[in-house]
């Protein structure tokens, strides 16, 4: 499969690297441009290019950047891109950390329904709750104990079941958490946010998850701050 990613960062180059490994052909980008990534290129195996080269030519794309970076991605970028290319979002929102407040957020709308509104395209919600470090190196054979799951989530049933698919390739169990309307069940701040549980327990935490967002995960008059001294 040919999977382009635009975002280098932990979970961005996670997947490079497994994806990969794993025999896919993978290009990566980055808002500097390719000279910035030949490191990347060299642990990952991936292929350095701009981000209207990630974005075409792909079977997968992957938007892995801040959400606060999301606008600033080119207008055109999917322009010419065809209906069938699956498009994930993997972001989360970190007002008080990193993004600063984003008020279609603050007033309820799901991160990822955010972000397809912004790139004016379809996404599928994944890679979203789970540590990069762990991304790369948890993932256990179909069937084994204690296998760690992920929720996907999406409106089109295809392009969802592309993801949940390479899931299970990355080592990984796949759970269907629904369309976009319901991917806040999987925010930051909900019971099913970097806690590794098998597939059983992702339902129960994606079943016991309220609607209301943390305060740790909404804005502050002095957002963002950093990870270390949050606004």
């Amino acid at each position: 499969m040919r999977i382009g990613i635009i975002g280098a960062g932990n979970i961005g180059g996670a997947l490079a690297r497994r994806f990969s490994e794993l025999g896919h052909e993978v290009s990566v980008a980055n808002s500097r441009g390719p000279d910035t990534l030949r490191e990347i290129e060299a642990e990952t195996g991936a292929t350095a290019v701009t981000r209207h080269e990630a974005a075409r030519g792909n079977d997968v794309v992957i938007v892995t950047i801040p959400e606060r970076n999301i606008p600033q991605l080119p207008d055109d970028l999917f322009a010419g891109v065809g209906d069938d290319v699956v498009v994930i979002d993997t972001g989360n929102y970190y007002p008080r950390h990193r993004d600063g407040r984003i008020a279609e957020i603050e007033a309820g709308t799901p991160e990822s329904k955010w972000v397809a509104q912004q790139l004016r395209r379809p996404v599928v919600k994944g890679f979203n709750n789970i540590y990069a470090q762990h991304l790369r190196d948890h993932g256990r054979p179909r069937g084994s104990a204690g296998r760690i799951a992920l929720p996907v989530a999406g409106g089109d049933p295809a392009a969802k079941s592309t993801v949940m698919a390479l899931v299970d390739e990355l080592g990984f169990d796949a759970v269907d958490a629904g369309g976009l309307d319901e991917s806040w069940r999987q925010q930051p701040g909900t019971p099913v946010y970097a806690t590794d549980l098998d597939a059983d327990g992702v339902r129960r935490a994606l079943a016991e998850a309220g609607r209301e967002r943390p305060s740790d995960f909404r804005a502050t008059p002095n957002s963002p701050g950093t990870y270390t001294e949050p606004a």
